[in-house]
């Protein structure tokens, strides 16, 4: 796919870098896109959220303090490939084509992917499959994802849509999605419920117990290939946030909050 041969020209092209990001020694740098709320997003100048919160407890793992860098989503993937960030803290799936080019920790979240629509969309409806499983048909559809996201790759390899078309902000998908100019929105559920508290106009697409699910995917944070010692404290504190609760607690936390 374009995107894959893009990641690895970006990795050749770096390869003369030096393999650590360019912040002090006491800090260690976390590259975000804050627009994807409850796992980053801005409360007034402040960049929080779910993955925030877990980059926050590595950082005191790794007794240093924590700076948060925000940029768009590509971009993140893009600076942790070079070291110019440590690690990518941003909703992040592993494919096996990311794999090539970046390492990733253990997963600590499951997502669900869903479909956000128009109120008076009558075109896309969820149906069944021949086995009986939920599925929606994106074909002969414009569909908005975010550039980069799993949305973007699974749309781009599952359906035969008529057009698809990247954001680098799911805002904007809704602004045209709103306008008509697109027929829906693929995303991960948490941040489609933000979306369409602040879009009257907007829901996510229905199936018969309750929202429909397009497909289900698993986050990580994704750190320069072949960076294992950062690798290792990462899962460390993964592993022990797991066991305490503490991942759920902060999902609950920004959930309510928002």
């Amino acid at each position: 796919m374009k995107k894959v041969y893009v990641l690895l020209l970006i990795t050749s092209l770096v390869l003369g870098l030096v393999g650590c990001s360019s912040g002090k020694e006491d800090e260690i740098i976390v590259a975000t896109e804050p627009g994807f709320a409850p796992y980053e997003y801005l409360d007034g100048n402040e960049v929080v959220g779910i993955d925030m919160d877990i980059s926050k407890e590595i950082a005191k793992e790794l007794g240093k303090k924590l700076v948060i860098k925000q940029m768009d989503f590509d971009g993140a993937l893009q600076a942790a490939q070079s070291g110019k960030v440590d690690f990518v803290a941003a909703g992040v799936s592993v494919t096996e084509d990311r794999k090539k080019v970046m390492d990733f920790s253990d997963n600590y979240v499951d997502s669900t992917e869903v479909v956000v629509v128009n109120k008076s969309n009558t075109t896309i409806k969820a149906g069944k499959d021949k086995d009986g499983n939920e599925t929606v048909s994106l074909d002969g559809m414009i569909v908005g994802v975010q550039q980069g996201n799993v949305a973007d790759l699974w749309v781009e390899d599952n359906t035969k849509c008529k057009e698809e078309k990247r954001y680098t902000q799911f805002a904007q998908g809704a602004n045209d999605l709103k306008n008509n100019k697109i027929d829906c929105l693929v995303m991960d559920q948490y941040p489609a419920e933000e979306l369409v508290k602040k879009n009257d106009n907007l829901i996510i697409l229905q199936g018969e117990k309750g929202n429909a699910i397009l497909f289900q995917d698993q986050y990580a944070i994704a750190t320069k290939k072949g960076n294992k010692e950062m690798l290792e404290k990462i899962n460390k504190v993964i592993k022990k946030l797991k066991d305490e609760g503490k991942i759920e607690e902060f999902t609950k936390n920004h959930v309510e909050k928002k």
